[in-house]
């Protein structure tokens, strides 16, 4: 294929643009490439104009943002007549999206300003109002990061739809709408154009989780991912109902000037963590993530595990710190304990998966918690006027939440290159990959390291800085609080171990030792390109937040700032090189000397194993215990390797153990089968499914099949409200 020519000669090739978006010329095109130049010159024109225009352009780069995704989602409704336009329209249409949103995103963090404007769409007496502060320009460059990876990664990974039995229009159209309803979530102002954004996020994401319908376990994922939507839509319907209902409109602006008392503010408080909480995964409101997420395309379960999280996460930030108004301590232990629940909880189930995106699944509810419990110390902080401090924990988890995007991102598309490969999604069934797939394995190790906590790379930076947050405890006046964060701190030790653990379990299982399977072995050493330049986006971004944090530390800085007003303490400047959240005596990192040395002990290892070309060792074969050529069946599984944590916290997990012995040969051919399920899902869910059914039941005996019948329901429905309403 050719390499696409960036010149004015794209303006020539608009006849030919024109007619594929039309439908009708796409067959007539002789070089794909000329389209894409076509298309992309277009694009570079309006934002080469845009940048003319300063500071100012934050906004309008977002708003382009959004019409991009949204122009991508509706030129799938000719894809599926036309199924190339998916990789070469769509995708790059999303490519341009994020583009866009990682300028606007940057100049509004940085900046430290608030751009505002007003639609004439909506109510007659309510407009959309549309706002971009440093806040949501922050989750702009979450979003548009992530969504670069995606769109580089999508075209090579959507290939496998356009020939077969599901519709690429559907996913090219609902990935569009998903991604425009997450970015015109961050823009809104007002309740109502909020909501629109949500549902449109919340029903786009329902098809694509539901796009490989044909099965009956994804179209009950999907069901119950679509009722905890829309379960939790309410809540956030009612949380703001409360603001409204003391203030005096619907926008945000209104909604601050709301003067609440403690018992409101509270009920506000805990319908918004409801809602928000239920989005974004906290335990127990947990449930539809593990299902909803292995179902899905990767590069979609990438979108809603490393950006949709966020977008809840957001929706929570925005709700507590800027529209609630005064914190409180009760709420910032209520989010302390839900985060750090979660934390455990997420990483002990996540540990006991052999699905590998169903692991990975269960581990955002881990880093879901983790960001919580940062933002839980924030608001114990702010209540208590400890305002520097808690701008520390606000910081610790805006940096965690750019994190977790990155390399949760990094390893469903990592999950999705081994399913597209091996089309095995199984860890039992995998192994030996890092030779069929070698740079794929050390991209997924770049994000097994990151989502451990590992130095140099980002996620240590994240997890240290809420220790630090945790640490500070002392400051606190309530003795209570004293002896109960230390405890909170520990929990969040103990789930970087179970991380690190778990992690190494995965890499371990998937790519080392010999192939488990037929499909494994069958794998070529073939990688596609865009797969890998999409992976490798991410995994530099984790290692340059890694090594660099001090700047990311002065942007995050900027936006606790617009958000309550108070930064890190003056002590804390101490350069681009340090990371000094409190000051230099309390405790300060250096990533990149930490880096260096690294490094240097890796040059160190290698010149004392290789010497002169020839290394120092003696090979050997390993020592087989007298059995012969070692076989996949004497590796460590995933199930073994999980043993030990399964033990210990065996009252976590309904653990179901089951042994098939042949009847004929007693001792030959046994099948062992273990299964672990979440012990919440038997202690909330079932109770409430059971509850509905009866009263479905209950209801359904009013359908007696009698005309008469139902006008007297009418007409005494209508008598009832005749009176209330009078």
């Amino acid at each position: 294929m050719m390499t696409p020519r960036f010149s004015l000669g794209f303006l020539q090739d608009s006849k030919l643009l024109l007619e594929a978006w039309l439908g009708a010329g796409l067959g007539r095109l002789r070089q794909r490439s000329r389209f894409i130049a076509a298309t992309l010159g277009w694009i570079g024109l309006l934002l080469l104009a845009l940048l003319l225009l300063g500071r100012q352009v934050a906004l309008p780069f977002c708003l382009l943002s959004v019409a991009l995704a949204l122009t991508s989602g509706l030129t799938g409704l000719w894809a599926d007549k036309y199924p190339q336009l998916v990789a070469q329209v769509c995708f790059p249409l999303l490519l341009w999206s994020g583009i866009a949103g990682l300028t606007g995103g940057l100049i509004a963090a940085t900046g430290q300003f608030s751009q505002e404007i007003t639609l004439p769409f909506g109510l007659p007496w309510l407009s959309w109002h549309l706002t971009l502060d440093a806040l949501s320009g922050f989750f702009f460059i979450v979003v548009s990061a992530v969504l670069l990876a995606v769109a580089l990664f999508g075209p090579q990974y959507v290939r496998e739809y356009e020939s077969g039995p599901y519709s690429p229009g559907l996913l090219a159209l609902a990935t569009g709408l998903f991604v425009a309803g997450m970015q015109s979530v961050l823009l809104a102002a007002d309740a109502f154009f909020f909501m629109i954004a949500w549902e449109l996020m919340s029903v786009a994401s329902y098809f694509l989780v539901a796009y490989t319908h044909e099965k009956a376990e994804n179209r009950q994922a999907s069901f119950l991912y679509l009722l905890m939507a829309e379960v939790g839509a309410l809540f956030i319907i009612l949380a703001f109902g409360v603001l409204v209902g003391f203030g005096e409109g619907f926008t945000f602006a209104k909604m601050k000037a709301t003067e609440l008392s403690l018992a409101w503010a509270a009920v506000a408080f805990t319908l918004g963590l409801i809602g928000f909480g239920m989005k974004a995964g906290l335990v127990p409101l947990h449930a539809w993530l593990p299902e909803a997420h292995p179902v899905a395309p990767s590069h979609i379960s990438a979108l809603m595990s490393g950006v949709m999280l966020k977008v809840a996460v957001y929706g929570f930030i925005r709700f507590s710190f800027d529209l609630l108004g005064e914190l409180h301590w009760g709420e910032g232990l209520a989010v302390l304990v839900a985060g750090s629940f979660s934390a455990v909880f997420g990483i002990l189930l996540a540990f006991q998966q052999t699905n590998l995106k169903r692991l990975l699944a269960y581990s955002s509810v881990e880093n879901i918690g983790i960001i919580f419990t940062g933002l839980g110390l924030s608001i114990l902080f702010y209540s208590e006027h400890k305002e520097t401090l808690g701008a520390i924990g606000l910081i610790a988890a805006l940096y965690h939440t750019l994190n977790h995007a990155l390399f949760k991102s990094l390893l469903f598309l990592g999950a999705g290159a081994i399913l597209q490969r091996s089309h095995e999604s199984n860890l039992e069934r995998m192994g030996g990959l890092i030779s069929r797939m070698p740079v794929t394995a050390v991209l997924f190790l770049i994000g097994c390291l990151s989502i451990s906590a590992l130095p140099p790379f980002n996620g240590f930076v994240s997890e240290w800085l809420t220790y630090q947050a945790a640490l500070q405890v002392s400051v606190l006046d309530s003795g209570v609080l004293r002896s109960f964060v230390p405890m909170t701190a520990a929990l969040l030790a103990l789930t970087g171990g179970l991380a690190a653990a778990c992690f190494a379990k995965v890499f371990g299982v998937a790519f080392l030792g010999v192939p488990r399977s037929h499909h494994v072995q069958r794998v070529r050493r073939l990688e596609p390109l865009s797969v890998l330049v999409g992976m490798s986006w991410l995994a530099g971004l984790c290692l340059v937040l890694g090594i660099l944090p001090a700047s990311m530390l002065r942007l995050l800085e900027g936006v606790a700032i617009s958000l309550t007003g108070v930064g890190l303490p003056s002590s804390a400047s101490h350069g681009w090189l340090w990371l000094v959240p409190v000051a230099p005596e309390t405790a300060s990192y250096a990533a990149l000397w930490v880096f260096l040395a690294l490094g240097l002990a890796w040059i160190l290892a290698f010149r004392l194993l290789y010497r002169n070309g020839n290394r120092a060792e003696r090979l050997a074969y390993p020592w087989d215990c007298g059995f012969g050529n070692l076989t996949p069946r004497m590796q460590y599984s995933a199930t073994a390797f999980a043993m030990p944590i399964r033990r210990i916290f065996a009252g976590a997990f309904v653990v179901r153990e089951e042994v098939e012995e042949p009847a004929l040969d007693p001792g030959r051919g046994l099948r062992y089968r273990l299964h672990v399920d979440d012990r919440l899902w038997g202690m909330f869910y079932e109770p409430v499914a059971y509850a509905l059914r009866f009263g479905v039941r209950y209801v359904g005996r009013i359908q007696m099949g009698n005309i008469r019948v139902y006008l007297g329901y009418s007409f005494f429905t209508l008598i009832f409200l005749l009176w209330v309403t009078s």
